[in-house]
């Protein structure tokens, strides 16, 4: 059978793991710092702040497709109307998700966004039951209850519900529900994205242009290149995802994507110096228990599922195959 390594992980997922994981706290810690690169634009409108993230996006991944010239996929994709449309759908819902981001970030909201990438992982489960018929078991439905009372606290507590939470939580599992269903990667998916997104978002830009109000040229030159950057800032994080996805299994990806709320929140409370009472602090605690929950529970699930695998297929490595194995790649 397969060699099995201390942390329940066999050998051939080690190998490249460190720099998986490497590639994963990168992007992680690079979206949880976002918030502060989105404060630096508060003086320029969240719908202005998304088209140009949209239009630079664009350009960024279209540089880097000529790069590796990987063209062959559009040809394909083009022939294919309904793939178009779902992906079509798929960058509409990420704008939304990005303007509500955006605008939750520079309105003093960076605390609620953080609780809706707390709870994103929970909402994209209760998607899979709801659409893909998946089923859960005990601990997960367990982990949903405990982030259900916490939200239903915060919103009596404070007598309203956090709706930017829960839109940016719906959406982005929304966004990941149609992105199953299409076949392209991270890379393809983000071009064929940003270009079906680029017409209405360049309209904009060139409406706000002709009448005087845009910023790109006419603002402080910092805000000017932070907005051509915006495609750098998106699609940098991206690849590094990507790149790690590749390379470490996902329910250690899973544990990992708590990184970017977790420094949202601590920027939101400790930079910002937004408000975190008790109240709140009994409302994020549930949740955070329920995400402790599903995580520990989906971490054992897959280590299981992992030695039951192995377990049963036939020895492919020795014990001196693995002795003599070459060291990974660290270059």
């Amino acid at each position: 059978m397969w060699p099995i390594t201390p942390t329940g992980w066999p050998l051939e997922f080690c190998r490249p793991m460190n720099r998986g994981l490497l590639y994963a706290i990168g992007a992680y810690t690079l979206w949880g710092l976002l918030p502060i690169y989105w404060k630096a634009l508060h003086a320029v409108p969240a719908t202005e702040i998304v088209s140009h993230r949209m239009a630079w996006s664009l350009l960024f991944v279209l540089a880097l497709l000529a790069l590796k010239q990987r063209w062959a996929w559009l040809g394909a994709v083009s022939r294919q109307p309904k793939t178009l449309l779902i992906v079509f759908l798929a960058g509409c819902i990420l704008a939304a998700n990005w303007l509500t981001y955006v605008w939750g970030v520079n309105a003093g909201y960076v605390v609620e966004t953080s609780l809706g990438y707390f709870i994103n992982p929970l909402v994209s489960v209760l998607m899979g039951v709801i659409f893909l018929r998946e089923r859960l078991r005990g601990w997960q439905w367990l982990a949903i209850g405990f982030a259900l009372v916490g939200v239903l606290y915060l919103t009596l507590r404070y007598g309203t519900l956090p709706w930017i939470a829960l839109v940016l939580a719906l959406s982005f599992a929304l966004y990941g529900l149609l992105k199953k269903a299409t076949p392209l990667n991270a890379l393809e998916g983000l071009s064929l994205e940003t270009a079906l997104m680029f017409p209405p978002a360049f309209g904009y830009l060139l409406f706000l242009e002709l009448n005087g109000s845009g910023s790109l040229g006419h603002a402080n030159p910092t805000i000017t290149l932070l907005l051509v950057l915006t495609g750098v800032a998106t699609g940098v994080p991206l690849l590094m995802f990507s790149a790690a996805a590749r390379r470490i299994p996902l329910s250690m990806l899973g544990i990992l994507q708590y990184i970017a709320p977790t420094f949202q929140f601590l920027l939101g409370v400790y930079l910002y110096h937004e408000p975190f009472d008790q109240s709140r602090l009994i409302g994020f605690g549930l949740i955070w228990t329920a995400l402790l929950i599903y995580s520990v529970e989906g971490f054992l699930a897959r280590r299981g599922q992992l030695r039951y695998r192995y377990s049963t297929q036939p020895a492919e490595i020795s014990h001196v195959d693995m002795v003599a194995a070459p060291k990974p790649d660290r270059h």
